[in-house]
């Protein structure tokens, strides 16, 4: 059988999976900065998936890291479709958190300064585009994997 890159146990995987948590806790860093989140759902529902996300990728870098590093772990079915199952729960969860956030913020935003200063908005911004990205790597982690799903 062909390695396929990207799939669980291979390089590309474990940049994948580090990206991943590189973006859901700068999302953190940037969601949490100001104390003011938790007025809005939104944001406390982006914190809680990316709060998901980052022990759900680093955990999977550990596998990856000791699969490219230490011993190549052969890929196991029912293995590969729980990390595909929870790849695609969580993708869908962070991209209604980004999609959410995101419109929030540009709410907040168009309605003045009362709501949300330009300096606490644009933080609540950047932190939905970090969760985009944590998205767009997740998603493409879990369409490898689901590539690979059919051939073992």
């Amino acid at each position: 059988m062909e390695e396929l890159p990207g799939a669980l146990g291979t390089s590309a995987s474990l940049a994948l999976r580090l990206g991943q948590a590189i973006f859901a806790s700068a999302s953190l860093v940037f969601m949490c900065l100001e104390i003011e989140f938790y007025s809005y759902t939104a944001f406390c529902y982006l914190v809680t998936v990316m709060g998901l996300m980052v022990p759900w990728s680093l955990t999977l870098a550990v596998v990856d890291g000791y699969s490219v590093f230490v011993r190549h772990l052969p890929p196991q079915t029912r293995v590969t479709s729980i990390i595909v199952t929870g790849d695609w729960v969580l993708s869908f969860l962070s991209l209604g958190a980004a999609c959410s956030t995101a419109s929030v913020a540009d709410i907040l935003l168009e309605a003045g300064i009362s709501y949300c200063s330009a300096k606490l908005c644009n933080r609540y911004r950047l932190s939905a585009v970090m969760a985009f990205l944590s998205w767009f790597l997740s998603l493409v982690s879990s369409l490898f994997n689901l590539w690979l799903l059919p051939s073992l």
